[in-house]
């Protein structure tokens, strides 16, 4: 029998490619396995597509669910954003795809597993430091760092010489990444930082902050221990919660960020991120979590929060390092309980007004009026201490100056 490879599966021109080629170069029996995180109508056709391309099976796993509950939600807990901007939507996702993928290798008996990944990008790191920590007796195929292939027409040129004739065109387009959480779009007039982006040719689930309604919308959030559990007051899972935020930040303007980031691999690149729901449910969570976490944990945590970010960005979610930066994380969300209402106008999110049964925030403390837990006269021996070591230091300059 021949050795089976597992290929990460899109329908893509890529990874169509790539089968051929697999049983060209390696002589493997070819596996197709197509995780789904919420790409949406991009599965139509896969497994017609894949077996007409020489592949004998095809796996469409659904993830959605253990995608969110268990890489989003977490991410969203630790207020997690890569360089202030990125909110991670490709990052979290290959950690759960690798997962899968390690599965379904098992299950086949495969010895092999192939992705379409790039060897520029970032996909190539997550999914082999993946794959790696899960299955590290696992031989790990990527073409794009090994074929003689170099461009689209190429791609079809060779995908029509073994018989594959399927409707791909050669044409420019931007590259993208979608799931239930976001979208990504690198390439064309992208490729310039000095060019404005075409947004009328490139959003997927926006429009842009002048094309919004000109009537803003109220909503409420709730969560429980940091995650996130009803939208105005209707519970539902968090996949629900994500896909009816992404509606309504989608049609307001919201979510949407241009980047020149830093790849794990040592180059720039510049990207447009459409993440109109996970905007809307990062803003809530800090809103609650300022009610709520003492001065010392919250800044405690955004140290964690960008760590844990590199982490994710970087692949690097089977790691001891991100389950015990998680488990801080979940430690500072056992009181993150409460609503939050929000109104969002034309791209921006405006607060409406936070509630929870944990809020540190008391009112007779923080007036302007003398109550009984805070005397204004003892703040004259707190500043004093308190700027000791300053007024010692400018003592000891003054006398060297003499």
């Amino acid at each position: 029998m021949k050795e089976k490879v597992i290929l990460a599966y899109s329908g893509g021109l890529d990874t169509t490619a790539i089968i051929p080629w697999l049983k060209e170069n390696y002589d493997f029996e070819v596996v197709c396995v197509c995780i789904d995180v919420g790409q949406g109508n991009e599965l139509d056709g896969l497994e017609e597509r894949a077996k007409l391309s020489g592949a004998t099976k095809l796996y469409i796993e659904n993830v959605i669910d253990e995608f969110v509950e268990e890489y989003a939600v977490p991410c969203i807990k630790a207020n997690a954003v890569y360089e202030n901007k990125y909110l991670l939507g490709t990052s979290m996702a290959r950690p759960v795809i690798a997962k899968r993928l390690v599965e379904i290798a098992r299950l086949e008996g495969a010895t092999a597993i192939c992705h379409g990944a790039t060897g520029k990008g970032n996909d190539q790191v997550r999914f082999e430091l993946g794959i790696k920590a899960l299955a590290p007796d696992l031989k790990i195929i990527a073409p794009w760092r090994i074929w003689d292939i170099t461009s689209r027409e190429e791609e079809i040129d060779y995908c029509k010489s073994h018989g594959i004739d399927l409707p791909f065109s050669a044409d420019s387009s931007y590259s993208r990444d979608r799931n239930l959480w976001h979208i990504s779009h690198e390439g064309l007039e992208l490729e310039d930082p000095s060019i404005s982006p075409n947004y009328d040719h490139l959003l997927v689930l926006s429009v842009t902050p002048e094309n919004a309604p000109d009537e803003g919308v109220e909503l409420s959030i709730t969560f429980e221990k940091g995650a996130p559990t009803a939208l105005n007051g209707k519970s539902m899972k968090a996949a629900d919660l994500i896909s009816e935020l992404n509606i309504i930040g989608g049609k307001h303007g919201i979510g949407i960020v241009d980047i020149v980031e830093n790849r794990v691999v040592g180059m720039k690149s510049r990207g447009i991120y459409e993440t109109p729901g996970g905007t809307i449910l990062m803003e809530a969570h800090m809103q609650l979590e300022e009610l709520i976490l003492d001065r010392e944990t919250l800044s405690a945590k955004k140290e964690v929060a960008n760590r844990f970010a590199d982490l994710v960005y970087e692949g690097k979610w089977f790691t001891p390092l991100r389950e015990a930066c998680q488990a801080f994380v979940e430690s500072t969300q056992e009181y993150v309980t409460g609503e939050v209402k929000l109104k969002l106008y034309k791209g921006n999110i405006i607060k409406q007004g936070t509630i929870s049964p944990y809020s540190l925030y008391n009112e007779s403390i923080a007036s302007f009026t003398t109550g009984d837990l805070y005397d204004h006269k003892d703040a004259e021996g707190f500043i004093n201490l308190f700027g000791l070591a300053s007024k010692v230091r400018a003592m000891k300059m003054n006398s060297i100056e003499k």
